[in-house]
């Protein structure tokens, strides 16, 4: 044979079957596009001289692996549908005697063909619209963009690499199967139907439990550390849980209007029941598969633009005031250690900067703490570092940040007048609840629980840390560390339970100017450090404005890495529901054949053809907003680990997300069953 015939039998079939290939090319070019973006925005240099801009980084190069296996698996799966269409044919050329390996060389450049034009078409438009992208990202961001367009060597050549091996390995699989398949079994495969699957009823209760589980624990779980360990576990389940009960449910609904006559006896059902039935398993898994990706999308919406949206109410809880100032002593150094005397001077140092800016400062808070780290259960702390660092995840709940607070420095603070008695004591939780009325100690002190209070001062270390946090007012600080220290001596460092000294206060200030009063404040503090005067073992300094960047960088990042990928996630669902109406309208063909033969009309075709798609399409999304709704308690404590708590606004988010995500489906639902109708309706002209 001629060089050229395998090149020319490749380019034929998929010009022919261009239906089929066209929206894989699309698929395949838009993964291209896609995984080069992410890869480019991820090493951009302008991202290392903008604020938070380190973090998007680190985020977007996470992006590109989740987009590379997910380009793995979608790929495979949608070849399926390509390779179902194809058997066929192949197994004529198998009877008309095209061996095994002829039919491998033209699948080798059909791979080829395929590979060049999703490369070429891919990176060309990824290089595009890179430029794009980069506009899109340091606007979200907050940042300055260049305007130098450029082309990232090393994102051009991992593209290539990545998608040479995905494509190579689909060549592979499509090579394997040709070979496992007589020629007989090639022709037949496209219209074999589909066994049920045995013990049905068993998988359905199985998938119904498991999604009740999943459901469970979703709406049951309280600590955002909880949640954030069982997330994963979570989706899994329900994802399985989907797929079973869709397959399962599949069959259950084709029995039932089966066996209702006055159902199914109708020129309007007949077809459309008997079509599912026919692929009743892999029905199933199409629609799961839709409803899946469906409630991704939505998850992702959820909870990318409520951080978004959100970042100011995170940023507010994270730093309560304009400028914060924590100055820290060590428990067991006299050179080092707290002293009131060394407090005075320190808050005179700092006032007398302020006061050198013309400042007033507004809601001030000054006190001082102490804190550790233990387990917090049945009316036991545990703060033994020995016992503490041997947690595992079914103690997870109990895990929490003990902060130790003086009274008179709680009623000076927050304007209350509250009295306590030696071993009574106040406390105020953070994501976490403590209902008993006793705290006991390693050391044997019993503390009783004189009043749960509303609110506490400046909660800036429990905002900044993912563990929950108890604030315990007691009488006087001082004895309680030495009796805590006292406790677990044969464990103690001696960094634990310093004494901090917390200084904190609003201003009129625009932000530039709160930059430079933090600033001068720090190089105070450093100046006092450096002679010795302040006796202190380490100081820190926040400022709002400063980190408001910070923040901009963090959430711009993950809302930007949510809209690409949402954006991935709607790609495949419209592939998936586009070849299941494809692949499904060249199956029903020959079916609707016979029965216009029979004397149905075109009318009645669309009808049958409307009443089926519309139960059988509403079906995901409907569960997509199930799922979503149930994983909304979830969400949301994921979302207080960055401190966000507006459920308002995550409420309206969602809102807004089902609408946009809706209106879209029904878009796509409505062009893809036209493709669905235009094949079954016009069997006789094609």
């Amino acid at each position: 044979m001629k060089f050229g015939f395998y090149p020319r039998l490749a380019r034929d079939g998929i010009r022919k079957n261009k239906r089929l290939y066209v929206p894989y090319l699309l698929t395949c070019v838009g993964m291209v596009m896609m995984f080069y973006i992410i890869h480019y925005l991820a090493a951009m240099r302008v991202l290392n001289d903008m604020a938070g801009g380190r973090t998007t980084a680190q985020m977007l190069g996470f992006g590109t692996w989740i987009v590379m296996l997910f380009a793995l698996i979608f790929l495979f799966y949608t070849n399926s549908f390509l390779m179902r269409r194809r058997k066929k044919e192949f197994g004529l050329y198998n009877i008309l005697g095209m061996g095994k390996g002829n039919l491998s060389r033209m699948l080798l450049w059909e791979a080829l063909i395929m590979g060049a034009l999703s490369l070429a078409l891919g990176l060309l438009g990824g290089v595009a619209l890179s430029k794009l992208a980069e506009l899109c990202l340091t606007r979200i961001l907050h940042g300055t963009a260049s305007f130098d367009f450029t082309v990232n060597l090393e994102a051009f050549s991992d593209t290539v690499i990545v998608f040479m091996g995905i494509l190579g390995l689909i060549f592979l699989k499509n090579l394997i199967q040709i070979w496992r398949l007589s020629a007989v079994s090639l022709i037949r495969s496209e219209n074999v139907g589909e066994k049920p699957p045995r013990a049905n009823y068993l998988l359905g209760i199985g998938g119904l439990l498991l999604l009740g589980a999943a459901y469970y624990l979703a709406v049951s779980i309280q600590s955002p550390l909880m949640a954030l360990s069982w997330f994963f576990v979570a989706v899994a389940m329900v994802i399985v849980a989907t797929y079973l009960i869709f397959i399962s449910g599949s069959v259950m609904l084709c029995r039932l209007l089966q066996k209702n006559r006055n159902y199914y006896y109708r020129k309007n059902h007949f077809v459309a029941v008997s079509s599912m039935a026919y692929r009743m398993k892999r029905n199933g898994a199409g629609l799961a598969s839709i409803c899946i990706l469906s409630t991704m999308v939505l998850v992702m919406m959820l909870g990318s633009a409520s951080l978004y949206f959100g970042e100011e109410d995170s940023l507010h809880a994270r730093y309560p005031k304009d400028i914060s100032i924590d100055i820290r002593y060590l428990a067991s150094d006299e050179t080092l250690g707290y002293s009131e005397e060394k407090a005075e001077t320190m808050l005179g140092e700092i006032r007398g900067v302020i006061d050198g800016f013309g400042v007033v400062p507004k809601d001030e808070q000054g006190y001082v703490r102490t804190y550790a780290t233990g387990l917090l259960r049945d009316g036991t702390l545990t703060v033994n570092p020995e016992q503490v660092d041997q947690f595992s995840l079914n103690t997870y709940d109990d895990v929490c940040n003990l902060i130790i607070i003086p009274l008179a420095d709680y009623n000076r603070c927050m304007g209350e007048s509250e009295t306590l008695e030696d071993n009574q004591v106040l406390i105020h939780c953070v994501r976490r609840t403590y209902d008993d009325p006793v705290i006991a100690l390693d050391d044997g002190t019993v503390w009783q629980v004189r009043k749960q209070v509303a609110d506490i001062m400046d909660s800036s270390d429990a905002a900044m840390d993912v563990i929950p946090s108890v604030y315990v007012v007691v009488s006087d600080l001082q004895p309680v560390i030495d009796s805590l220290r006292a406790g677990i001596k044969e464990n103690l460092h001696e960094y634990d339970f310093q004494q901090i000294l917390s200084y904190s206060f609003d201003t009129d200030l625009p932000p530039k100017a709160q930059i430079e009063l933090i600033d001068a404040i720090r190089l105070r503090i450093r100046d006092m450090d450096i002679s010795g005067e302040a006796g202190f073992y380490s100081s820190s300094t926040e400022c709002r404005a400063e980190e408001r960047d910070d923040f901009h960088g963090t959430f711009g990042g993950i809302f930007f890495l949510g809209i690409i990928l949402s954006i991935v996630f709607l790609l495949a669902t419209v592939l998936i529901i586009y070849y299941k109406q494809i692949s499904e309208g060249y199956e029903d063909q020959s079916r609707f054949e016979i029965m216009q033969k029979v004397g149905m009309t075109r009318k009645d075709i669309h009808k049958s053809i409307n009443s089926q798609m519309l139960t059988v399409f509403l079906l995901p999304f409907a569960t997509a907003v199930l799922h979503t709704a149930f994983a909304f308690p979830m969400v949301q404590k994921l979302l207080a680990l960055f401190n966000l708590r507006n459920t308002g606004l995550m409420l309206v988010t969602f809102g807004v997300a089902v609408l946009v995500f809706g209106l879209f489906y029904a878009l796509v639902y409505r062009i893809t069953s036209n493709a669905y109708i235009s094949i079954v309706s016009g069997a006789r002209e094609e």
